[in-house]
């Protein structure tokens, strides 16, 4: 999948403060995104149009982007040739390559960053993303291709940075071979321009969308990188307006699917005036929502009353030394009350679990299995557990003897608790459990069963590798 290739706009009163810089003379930007895309997806991924969306608000800046999907069939090569495409025209020291580094893509960025060198491009590349936000330091030996790194949500500090030439001090982005400070870029949510309402997620024919109402997430879980890096932000709802208005255009576009990206979103203040909005509107396409059960209430159900949710319940796993090794406890009876109410009123839910946690055994992994299936859970998903970059459990992994299957993507595959032998047992039991979804078995005996001598599809948890992306 590629996206659009020569966009170019100016607008004269910038919505994105740049510290009063203005652009002397024509810069261009291309923007690139790694993907990891499913069929129904937008051909434009939320991150990438909300930078560019910014961008095209800087005076006398071009904006030009390109979107690959790296479970595509593109390998470096072409993907350096479609930005050298993009970036010609304009003298290099006037051009700044930015991409988003995500762990799906780390391979077939590396490579691309290389072959844009090998071709000569002699511009500034400039990265972001988790890849970049939660690495405390060495990012030019992780990419020594780069001149620029942006820790943070990068939409005014990317917007500083490519108005001018140089190395200009931006809080959250560091230069290659400088002192980084690992510092996190500065942004006001309330200020950023919507790439829904500016048009460029295009809803024309488009029945699914993936949405966002606010960024970051208040928990500490020791696995995720939703959790902002560093200083947390004051605030991290979008703009009460611009929520307003995007709901309004999804439910005149005719969407029919709509997946709300944060992370947990019936603790949001604006949660249940979100859904009764919808409702207004006789909203009939379903709502995906991420949600903490421990935290749902009554008038949260109430607002929802009507419209079709899909409640999507992050639990991970039922035992408390496990929650404590990852920071993330749960309250099982109020888990379980929340659970109750939610099948009373008949609204799609389903349960996620995490197999390979510190202190986990198969033995516990299938009690979490078990708890689930007694409490009549329609869909319960079991993902493998995944190290990811600068997280706390990257760096508390000696601590529980963690063993990840040295791929880009780092599952655990055995630890102090458990061996490779009980983690393929595990697998299986999250393969039966894909394969049942909606009509699970009732025991644990009987999915043990039917999980018997499958084989894992490792695929559902990862991209399929790419030519030239090794």
């Amino acid at each position: 999948m590629v996206g659009s290739a020569g966009e170019r706009r100016r607008v004269l009163a910038p919505a994105v403060k740049v510290d009063g810089a203005s652009v002397e003379s024509t810069r261009r930007v291309v923007l690139g995104e790694l993907v990891w895309t499913r069929d129904k997806d937008p051909r434009v991924p939320l991150g990438h149009a909300s930078l560019k969306a910014a961008l095209l608000r800087v005076a006398g800046l071009e904006v030009r982007s390109v979107v690959v999907a790296v479970n595509g069939s593109h390998d470096a090569e072409s993907v350096a040739a479609m930005v050298m495409t993009l970036a010609a025209g304009v003298p290099d020291p006037d051009v700044d390559v930015a991409f988003g580094a995500y762990v799906w893509g780390e391979a077939l960025l590396r490579a691309t960053l290389k072959a844009l060198r090998r071709r000569g491009f002699r511009g500034r590349i400039i990265l972001g993303g988790p890849q970049i936000s939660y690495c405390r330091g060495g990012l030019e030996g992780l990419y020594p291709e780069a001149d620029g790194f942006v820790r943070g949500y990068g939409e005014e500090a990317l917007c500083a940075i490519a108005a001018r030439g140089g190395r200009p001090t931006v809080q959250g982005v560091h230069w290659a071979g400088t002192l980084d400070a690992c510092e996190q870029a500065h942004v006001d949510l309330e200020r950023l321009p919507s790439p829904w309402l500016e048009g460029l997620i295009p809803l024309e024919g488009q029945r699914f969308v993936r949405w966002e109402t606010q960024r970051g997430c208040q928990f500490r879980c020791s696995f995720c990188q939703h959790r902002e890096a560093g200083v947390r932000l004051g605030r991290r709802a979008l703009a009460t307006p611009r929520i307003e208005a995007e709901i309004d255009l999804f439910c005149r576009a005719g969407v029919e699917d709509i997946a709300v990206l944060d992370p947990v979103f019936n603790t949001a203040p604006h949660a249940t005036s979100v859904l009764q909005r919808f409702a207004d509107h006789g909203f009939r396409g379903r709502l995906s929502l991420q949600c903490r059960a421990e935290a749902i209430r009554e008038g949260f159900l109430d607002a929802g009353a009507g419209l079709d949710l899909r409640l999507e319940l992050g639990l991970q796993t039922i035992h408390e030394r496990e929650g404590e090794a990852i920071r993330r406890k749960n309250h099982l009876p109020r888990v379980e009350t929340a659970l109750a109410e939610i099948r009373r009123r008949g609204v799609d839910h389903e349960v996620s679990l995490i197999f390979g946690l510190p202190l986990q055994t198969l033995a516990s992994f299938e009690q979490s299995v078990a708890w689930c299936l007694e409490r009549r859970v329609p869909v319960i998903k079991a993902f493998p557990l995944l190290i990811l970059r600068g997280t706390a459990l990257d760096h508390d992994r000696g601590r529980w003897g963690l063993v990840d299957d040295g791929g880009p993507m780092g599952r655990v595959v055995a630890s102090s608790t458990f061996d490779t032998a009980d983690w393929l047992a595990m697998a299986r039991l999250s393969e039966a459990l894909s394969q049942t979804e909606g009509r699970h078995p009732e025991t644990l005996e009987a999915l043990r069963r039917l999980a018997g001598d499958l084989t894992p599809d490792l695929f559902r948890w990862q991209p399929t590798p790419l030519r030239g992306a090794a």
